[in-house]
């Protein structure tokens, strides 16, 4: 199993957009078959931070994710375009 979390800041103004980008992008995401978790949230000190949890199968499921359509759309062409920092922590499961 593959984990990770993505910590991105946007401006206060573009909350909406990201907004709607996420859960778009979240319905996509977990129709893919290796997909087990996906789940933006907002931090509640800062609206503009958006942190993500997304889990996968394995590697290649992640490294699939990356190849879609709408991680191109809403991704690369969008939240990559509004983000002014991104931080990403991969995360080892206790079991």
């Amino acid at each position: 199993m593959v984990s990770f979390i993505v910590r991105m800041r946007f401006a206060p103004e573009d909350s909406e957009r990201v907004a709607e980008m996420l859960r778009e992008l979240t319905a996509a995401s977990l129709q893919e078959p290796g997909c087990l978790a996906y789940a933006p949230h907002t931090a509640e000190a800062d609206a503009a931070t958006v942190v993500l949890y997304e889990r996968y199968r394995d590697r290649a499921a992640a490294e699939f994710h990356r190849t879609t359509p709408h991680f191109h759309k809403l991704v690369v062409g969008g939240l990559f375009q509004l983000m002014r920092e991104r931080e990403i922590e991969n995360l080892t499961a206790v079991e």
